[in-house]
């Protein structure tokens, strides 16, 4: 019996195979990454307690940055407000005191200098390039306005928003024209490393040292710091400050992670770092992040 030949699809249109296919899903991918790497600006989701959402995220030399303003952020605060009186009062009393004993490093300075010649002027233009250094390293910029992340819970709001011209944080980028022209949907697409999940952190912490994720919480750390610079939080810079409990936990996991010796070390150093401490800290830490979210549908 004559084999039969196989059936064609009523459809004219030709039919992609899962190679095709493949290979056109990475042309996609390429070029969504190209745009992100061209514009130097990044998708970015991180999840909360309270969700998950994207924003944008840029790193720029400070000195072309206009940071975010957070008076009206911080008015809303009635116990931030409350600090915040107290602590110019307090400063008001520390200035009296700072300019007295500036006049006297001033006037032992100006003395000094008479006896040490040009060396005066050598540490003054050290300092100067200390300061231009510090100007050009390169900070965090978030898609943020008035000291509140902005986090939608789609691509599609994200790109709405981006294309609305409203007011924010990143629009001082030179790209930043660019992006809201060209921007699609589909183009939404973080990175592993550009995906955090705060909402695991605390509970991560409370399962005890055995059970702590060290990439969960390294990159915890990094996105708290990111977040906490560029939005003007300082008490968990503090929190995560070097030479603070958290750092020191950060330390640890990330020599437990590099593997060796410095492995060994670091596992050491996390077992007598208190898993209910670390857990109170990050507990602080997701909670003043959450409240500077602005959620976006």
């Amino acid at each position: 019996m004559a084999r039969q030949s196989p059936q064609r699809p009523d459809s004219d249109e030709p039919e992609l195979d899962d190679s095709a296919a493949s290979g056109t899903a990475a042309a996609s991918a390429e070029a969504t990454r190209a745009l992100w790497a061209e514009l130097r600006i990044d998708p970015v989701e991180i999840a909360l307690p309270a969700g998950t959402g994207y924003t944008l995220r840029a790193y720029r030399p400070a000195r072309e940055l206009t940071p975010t303003d957070v008076e009206e952020r911080d008015q809303d605060d009635p116990f931030l407000a409350r600090r915040q009186v107290v602590t110019e009062e307090e400063d008001e009393e520390v200035v009296i005191l700072d300019e007295e004993v500036a006049q006297e490093f001033k006037e032992s300075d100006e003395e000094e200098r008479g006896t040490r010649g040009d060396s005066g002027d050598e540490a003054e233009a050290a300092s100067a390039d200390s300061t231009d250094d510090a100007g050009d390293e390169e900070v965090p910029v978030f898609l943020s306005h008035k000291g509140r992340l902005l986090l939608f819970k789609t691509a599609e709001s994200l790109v709405s928003f981006v294309r609305s011209g409203a007011p924010n944080d990143l629009s001082q980028l030179d790209s930043w024209g660019e992006l809201s022209e060209r921007v699609e949907p589909t183009d939404v697409t973080p990175l592993d490393e550009d995906t955090y999940e705060l909402d695991l952190v605390v509970e991560n912490l409370r399962g005890g040292h055995d059970a702590w994720d060290s990439t969960l919480l390294i990159e915890a750390g990094e996105i708290a710091r990111d977040l906490s610079y560029a939005l003007r939080v300082p008490a968990v810079l503090d929190m995560l400050s070097a030479g603070s409990s958290l750092d020191d936990l950060d330390e640890a996991l990330r020599a437990a992670a590099n593997g060796g010796i410095g492995g060994f070390r670091g596992r050491r150093r996390l077992k007598k770092i208190g898993a209910q401490t670390a857990s109170l800290g990050w507990r602080t830490i997701v909670g003043k992040i959450s409240a500077v979210v602005d959620w976006r549908d």
